[in-house]
C-alpha cells in the first residue's frame, strides 16, 4: 500500500500552498496549521511533510514553533524541510520534534555537511530532497536552478547511503494537473530499491491510485486535499 503523506507548507505561521514554487502565487488555506494536522490525524494519517517556506527563502529555520506544536500535540511522524542549512538548523528541527529532516539545497551546496548528517543520524532520519526543474536540481526555495543533473545527483547520494528521496517536479507543483508519471517510472526503472516519494501535481485520488500501481512507495499531496478534490473518505480507502 502506498504511503500517504499530506503536506503542510508554512508562511508566516499559516498553512499555504504555492503554484509552481512561486511565492507570489500563494493561497492561505488555514490560519492554524496545528488544527490542520489534528484533522489529518483524525482521518488516520500517520505521516506529515511539514515545509518551512519562510525558512527556505531565508536560508535558516524559521517556523520551528509550528513544528513543535504539531509534534507535541499529535502523534504524527513529521518530516521537516525548508531552511535546514547548518548543524544548528538540524539540531533545532530535531529538538522541535521532527522525526526526519529533508535536505535539498544543503545537499547541493554543502555535500560534505549533508554526508556527515547521513553518517551521524542514518538514512532513516535524513531524507534527500530532489526538487526538479527541467531535470535539474533547484535550490533556495526553488528560486535557483543548479547545474546538478537529477539522475547523477541521485546516483551520487544513493552510493553515500541515502535511501529515501522526495522528488518534486516544480512545474507541476500546485497545478493539480497530475504528477510526473513518466519521470517517476524512469527513476524506479533505474533504481527499484530507492524509497521514492512522489511530490507535485496530485490533483485527485486517481493520481494516487496510478502511482501505487506503478510501484511508487509514497506520495506527498496538499492542494488537492485542501480544495476538496481528495476527501477524507478517499484517504481512509488507502489506510
Amino acid at each position: 500500500m502506498i504511503e500517504l503523506i499530506p503536506a503542510i507548507d508554512i508562511i508566516g505561521g499559516k498553512c499555504v500552498r504555492l503554484s509552481q514554487g512561486d511565492y507570489e502565487r500563494r493561497k492561505v488555506y488555514d490560519e492554524n496549521p496545528l488544527e490542520v494536522a489534528v484533522r489529518l490525524e483524525a482521518c488516520g494519517i500517520r505521516r506529515l511533510h511539514l515545509v518551512d517556506l519562510d525558512g527556505a527563502a531565508s536560508h535558516h529555520v524559521v517556523n520551528h514553533a509550528v513544528l513543535e506544536k504539531i509534534a507535541t500535540r499529535t502523534s504524527l511522524v513529521v518530516d521537516f524541510g525548508g531552511g535546514v542549512k547548518t548543524d544548528e538548523d538540524l539540531h533545532i528541527a530535531f529538538e522541535s520534534g521532527a522525526r526526519m529532516v529533508t535536505g535539498g539545497s544543503v545537499a547541493v551546496k554543502n555535500p560534505e555537511r549533508f554526508c556527515r548528517w547521513i553518517e551521524q543520524y542514518g538514512p532513516e532520519r535524513i531524507i534527500l530532497g530532489a526538487d526538479v526543474k527541467n531535470r535539474r536540481i533547484a535550490v533556495g526555495g526553488w528560486k535557483e536552478e543548479s547545474d546538478a543533473d537529477l539522475f547523477s545527483f541521485l546516483d551520487n547520494y544513493r552510493r553515500k547511503g541515502i535511501s529515501k528521496v522526495i522528488c518534486t517536479d516544480i512545474g507541476r507543483d500546485g497545478m493539480l494537473q497530475g504528477p510526473a508519471f513518466g519521470l517517476y517510472g524512469e527513476l524506479l526503472e533505474r533504481d527499484a530499491e530507492m524509497y521514492l516519494v512522489a511530490s507535485g501535481g496530485i490533483g485527485c485520488v486517481d493520481d494516487i491510485v496510478r502511482l501505487e500501481a506503478m510501484g511508487v512507495p509514497a506520495v506527498i499531496f496538499g492542494k488537492a486535499l485542501y480544495e476538496g478534490r481528495i476527501t477524507p473518505d478517499d484517504l481512509r480507502a488507502f489506510l
